[in-house]
């Protein structure tokens, strides 16, 4: 099976609650490369209930997509450099300088959501990504993303 973004993370940067390998207690988004975008899935529990019965409370959407678009920069930036995660070269990671989202639906508890990324613009150490997050086809939210690369 494929490794996700998140898997070739260097260990000192594994840790977020969102998308760390090493953080016993998070969520451990898995965030792929596939073709022009970056897709993720996620499950989320009954336990991430928002002020809608049923629904996932806000923060938690905006966690997936910040983890998700941070994952997107780092495949993108891989993809621009013709290279590959977990190649020889000094591993690729990003933080997270802007987040903006649009809420556009409540989002269900309990069901598979779809997470995606979409390269708008690679420039030096920043990247700009959209974002979208839906549940059985609907979107339930948009995003964008400013992502830095971390220097060594």
């Amino acid at each position: 099976m494929k490794k996700a973004i998140q898997d070739y993370y260097p260990e000192n940067f594994s840790h977020c609650y969102g998308c760390g390998k090493n953080n016993p207690d998070g969520h451990h988004l898995k965030s792929y490369l596939d073709s022009e975008e970056v897709v993720a899935r996620f499950t989320p529990a009954a336990k991430y209930t928002g002020g809608v019965p049923n629904h996932v409370y806000g923060g938690m959407v905006a966690s997936l997509l910040d983890c998700h678009g941070a994952a997107s920069a780092a495949g993108f930036t891989y993809r621009a450099q013709n290279r590959e995660p977990g190649d020889d070269g000094a591993p690729i990671r990003f933080v997270t300088a802007s987040l903006k989202v649009d809420y556009l639906r409540p989002t269900p508890i309990g069901v598979e959501l779809l997470l995606t990324g979409k390269l708008r613009s690679l420039e030096g150490r920043k990247v700009w990504v959209d974002l979208s997050l839906a549940a059985d086809g609907v979107t339930c939210a948009k995003g964008e993303m400013l992502a830095i690369l971390v220097r060594e």
